[in-house]
Parts: C-alpha cells; sequence; structure tokens
C-alpha cells in the first residue's frame, strides 16, 4: 500500500511577483546599467552626470524596498484606480523613444505599482525609496536652470578674485572671467556648483532618514541650510584653487582637480563633513531625556510640573 504526498499549491502571488519584477528587470536593467557606466566613467552627458548621486541612492532605495518587504505583506490589498493610469502613462513615455522620457517612466510605474498592490498606504511605505529614485532619474533639469547660474557664477568668481587678491596676486574680474598671469579662467555654469549642490542636498537626505531625524521640521531645515552653505563655501574655495593652479601654469593640478580623481576626493571629505554636521546639530536640538531623578521626583510631586 503507498502513500501520496500532497500536492502543494503554488502561490500565485509569489508567482506573480516574480514575474512583475521578471518584466522590470527585462525593460530597465540596460538603462540602469547605462546610467552608472556613464557615471562611473564620465561617458555620460554633461546634464547626466549631475545625477551621479544615484550610486548612492539607488543601491540605499533598493536596500530600505527589501527591508521593508514584510511590511509591505501584511497591508492589506487596496487597488488605486489611479495606477491604471500612472501605467499608461508610463508606457507612453517608455515607447516614446525620448530619454528623459524613458528615465521618468520607471519611477511613475514603480508608484502606479504601489498604488495598484497595496494603495496610498503602500505608497507611503516606500515614499522615501521612491523619492531616492525619482531625485536620481536623469532628466533635463540642469540645461534647463544652467542660464540662469549667471549670478551665481559671478558671485563665485568676485569671491575667489577677492581671495587670491588677499594673497598678493593680480586677479581682474569681468563678469565670470578671472583673468590671472596672462591666462583666463571662466566660471562656466556646470562649474557653478550644481552638481555638488545636488549631490550635497541628496546625501543630507539619506543622513537624515538614516538617523530618524527627518521626523523633526527643525533639525531637517537647518541641516540642509548648512549644507548648502558648507557645499557653497566648498565649491568657491575648489573655484579659487583652479584659477590658482591655471594661472600659475600647473596644468597638471588643474586637471587633477578638475577632471581627475582629485575632484572626486575634494567631493567626497566635503559631504563625509556633513556627518559630523548632523551628529552636532541633533546633539543641540534634540530635547535632552530627563534623568532618574527628575522622573521620580516629577512622580512625587506631580503638581510642580
Amino acid at each position: 500500500m503507498t502513500t501520496q504526498q500532497p500536492i502543494q499549491k503554488r502561490n500565485p502571488t509569489l508567482i506573480l511577483n516574480i514575474g512583475i519584477l521578471g518584466v522590470l528587470i527585462l525593460l530597465y536593467a540596460p538603462i540602469l546599467l547605462h546610467w552608472v557606466d556613464g557615471w562611473l566613467h564620465k561617458t555620460i552627458s554633461t546634464e547626466h552626470e549631475y545625477f551621479s548621486h544615484g550610486m548612492i541612492g539607488l543601491p540605499f532605495a533598493g536596500y530600505l524596498a527589501w527591508t521593508n518587504r514584510k511590511k509591505w505583506q501584511r497591508l492589506p490589498n487596496l487597488n488605486h484606480p489611479v495606477s491604471l493610469g500612472l501605467f499608461a502613462i508610463g508606457a507612453i513615455f517608455y515607447l516614446s523613444g525620448v530619454a528623459e522620457w524613458v528615465n521618468l517612466s520607471l519611477p511613475i510605474i514603480l508608484v502606479g505599482i504601489c498604488l495598484y498592490f497595496k494603495g496610498v498606504p503602500g505608497l507611503k511605505l516606500h515614499s522615501f525609496s521612491l523619492l531616492l529614485l525619482f531625485l536620481a532619474t536623469p532628466t533635463a533639469i540642469p540645461y534647463l536652470i544652467a542660464p540662469y547660474t549667471f549670478p551665481l557664477q559671478s558671485f563665485i568668481a568676485s569671491t575667489a578674485a577677492f581671495i587670491l587678491n588677499l594673497f598678493d596676486m593680480n586677479v581682474i574680474v569681468d563678469g565670470i572671467n578671472l583673468y590671472v598671469g596672462g591666462r583666463i579662467v571662466e566660471v562656466a555654469p556646470y562649474c557653478a556648483g550644481l552638481k555638488m549642490l545636488f549631490t550635497t542636498l541628496y546625501v543630507s537626505l539619506i543622513l537624515l532618514y538614516w538617523t530618524e531625524s527627518i521626523t523633526s521640521r527643525r533639525i531637517t531645515w537647518s541641516f540642509l541650510s548648512l549644507a548648502t552653505v558648507i557645499s557653497v563655501t566648498a565649491n568657491i574655495i575648489r573655484n579659487t584653487i583652479l584659477t590658482l593652479f591655471h594661472g600659475t601654469g600647473q596644468d597638471a593640478a588643474f586637471v587633477w582637480l578638475h577632471d581627475g580623481w582629485g575632484g572626486d576626493v575634494y567631493s567626497g571629505c566635503m559631504l563625509l563633513s556633513l556627518i559630523p554636521l548632523l551628529n552636532w546639530i541633533n546633539y543641540n536640538f534634540l530635547p535632552v531625556p530627563p534623568t532618574e531623578m527628575e522622573v521620580e521626583q516629577s512622580i512625587e510631586n506631580p503638581l510642580e510640573n
């Protein structure tokens, strides 16, 4: 006499999730690899290099989505009607062939997936991961705002000239151009520090979320404001050093800091300075928890409080 083993039923939800993940990988893996390769080897357009902070944010967004998987499973299944419209928009963007639209189709479709399966609660659960993805998605925004950076360029040029003149260097400022040592240095739109500023604010958001300080508006705005000041100041110093290198004929040092790994090291050191800054803000702005003696006194004498 033989016994039959019970047939295990396949989980249709698991199969559906694997299928959706497979389709997304087939559609967007080549695009993501193109982004990363362009950011690493600087073979992508100048505008798209502004979003190289995605090398930090995209893995972190994936990590957050993975750690929230159990919370996602416990959410009730809710179908939001807006999701179907987002799927249609995402499909149109992807099939358009326009690079910026194809890029934007990824966050649009992912938002649609969250709304389709778990509704607004699912979107809220993955809201920060989706925000990191959206802010790292290459678009034409840097190209659109470049014509409006002239006041910042002029300010950087004037400040760099002022600093160098303090060190007895003869520097003449003409708008966004610096004349030093018979050479001309232009503070171009892409040298105005917008890339560094974007990266600084992006990393600042990650640090705020990681330390759970993002729940405090006071800490968030204070940290982002000071981070902006640090980014602008660091860029002014960098442009001053570049002007010094170019004006004194140190072309190798100029290329090292402007196009080489020296610029990456400089930016990395600036980003690392954000960690002690956030620690200092948390230490000074967060309320100090009461001591055991204070707690006991408040219990014994509640009317005094």
